[in-house]
């Protein structure tokens, strides 16, 4: 049984019993509920002994001394925006509850405060025009194009904001307005969202310069805004803060096979003869941790992609390590990806 149900009540319980099921639950708090499990209101410490201070005696009925009109949060809703409501409202804990109003969870104050908190930002790379996914993209930006029931964009911030980040950037080129309508300033998840925006493309790296480069002060995370990937952050801030680089790249493996038997020889002599091999590569992914001083490096009004900028880098005596990536990792940079997504994201859900 998960730990919230010990606290649920049925509407028809006294005080009494209410009393009891605070106590087992040991949550501090007893959740009313109907026969199908809807919230009708919560019963506090605070409301227990507001009761006993009133005399009432203990076989009264439960629905008329809890709070029936208490505080709640979606399911759906970040830790973040949870826990900001909790905050504001001074509560320790906070029902979760479905469109329907069933209450389907419980939020501790206690323990998300516990779970770690990343203070670093978060770039991401939202200008594309996404000529490929065409017509599709003809009146909307490739990044707020739905998978599933959101938005690429809103899943990738989705799973930056439950792993514990809240400070993001986006770059905007491409139909800005859209993403800025949509996202505001990230209140609507409890993070903070601010933009940059490229009048004229600038490659995948220029758009660094424009960032507020006085509040880059951790390594940043950087990634494309058509990626959709299952990657461990915590795991990938970890391996870039012990391998001590300017930079840390996430590459996938790309396997080629080439469709006939290769040869090699010298001169007319065949030496040796291999039937369709199979190429294994590492490919960029999309997805960088970078310090702040390579962020810093970038001038405003700069040109330049990536690769180049991190090939500088290299040259220059500087470390730039890769981390592998064995999650799932899906570009959408065509309509088949795109299709492939949906397909994935729906078979997510049903498993």
């Amino acid at each position: 049984m998960k730990p919230w149900r010990k606290a649920l009540v049925n509407s028809d319980s006294t005080l009494e019993q209410a009393i009891e099921v605070l106590d087992k639950a040991a949550l501090r708090i007893a959740l009313v509920v109907d026969a199908n499990d809807k919230l009708l209101g919560t019963l506090t410490d605070g409301d227990v002994r507001r009761a006993l201070l009133k005399h009432l005696p203990l076989e009264t009925p439960v629905n008329q001394v809890m709070n029936a009109q208490p505080k709640t949060a979606e399911q759906s809703w970040t830790e973040s925006r949870i826990l900001a409501l909790m905050e504001k409202h001074e509560l320790l804990q906070l029902p979760l509850v479905d469109m329907e109003g069933r209450v389907v969870g419980l939020a501790n104050l206690h323990d998300i405060l516990n779970k770690h908190r990343h203070d670093n930002p978060v770039f991401l790379m939202a200008g594309g025009f996404g000529t490929r996914l065409r017509p599709l993209t003809n009146n909307c930006p490739k990044p707020m194009l739905k998978v599933g029931d959101k938005p690429i964009l809103e899943q990738i911030l989705l799973n930056f904001v439950d792993a514990g980040f809240h400070r993001f950037y986006i770059s905007t080129h491409y139909m800005p307005e859209v993403i800025r309508d949509y996202f505001g300033d990230g209140e609507k998840w409890g993070v903070t969202i601010q933009y940059v925006h490229e009048e004229d493309p600038l490659g995948t790296g220029g758009a660094l310069g424009l960032l507020p480069h006085d509040e880059i002060d951790q390594p940043m995370f950087m990634m494309n805004g058509d990626l959709l990937t299952s990657l461990n952050l915590h795991s990938f801030l970890e391996f870039h803060e012990t391998h001590h680089g300017v930079a840390t790249m996430c590459v996938r493996e790309y396997e080629h096979q080439v469709p006939y038997g290769v040869i090699t020889s010298e001169g007319t002599q065949i030496k040796s003869m291999v039937e369709k091999p199979v190429h294994r590569f590492f490919v960029n992914a999309g997805i960088y941790l970078l310090d702040p001083a390579l962020v810093k490096s970038v001038e405003p009004g700069t040109r330049v992609d990536m690769p180049t900028l991190l090939e500088r880098q290299i040259d220059g005596g500087e470390a730039v390590n890769m981390f592998p990536i064995h999650e799932y990792w899906l570009d959408i940079g065509r309509m088949d990806d795109f299709h492939k997504a949906q397909t994935e994201v729906q078979d997510r859900l049903d498993g």
